[in-house]
């Protein structure tokens, strides 16, 4: 009997080892897994960055100009002033997204 019950021991210690090792394997899957999946979109979020170019002064210029022309030229002036300049070619380029989306309101 002892033969039988040692085996039976062996047996399980084995099916114990096996199930630690496939919970470790998940484990490791998991975080390996989660990295890629962070990596993927901080490249998704970088290339969707990069795929939109800067603003240049001259289509900043020509969208102003555009709406000058129907009649906001008080209300851009105004708008200029707002980011410290009196001029377009004073604006820092930084500002002109935020400027654009001010000037499509009026």
């Amino acid at each position: 009997m002892s033969k039988i019950n040692d085996m039976a021991m062996t047996i399980e210690e084995l099916r114990n080892a096996a199930a630690a090792i496939n919970d470790a394997a998940n484990w490791l899957a998991h975080q390996f897994s989660s990295d890629a999946q962070q990596q993927r979109e901080n490249v998704a979020a970088t290339t969707e960055e990069k795929s939109k170019p800067a603003l240049t002064l001259e289509e900043v210029r020509a969208v102003l100009a555009d709406k000058s022309r129907a009649g906001h030229t008080a209300e851009i002036r105004e708008l200029l002033k707002k980011y410290g300049a009196s001029k377009l070619s004073l604006v820092d380029p930084k500002h002109y997204k935020a400027l654009l989306r001010e000037v499509e309101v009026l």
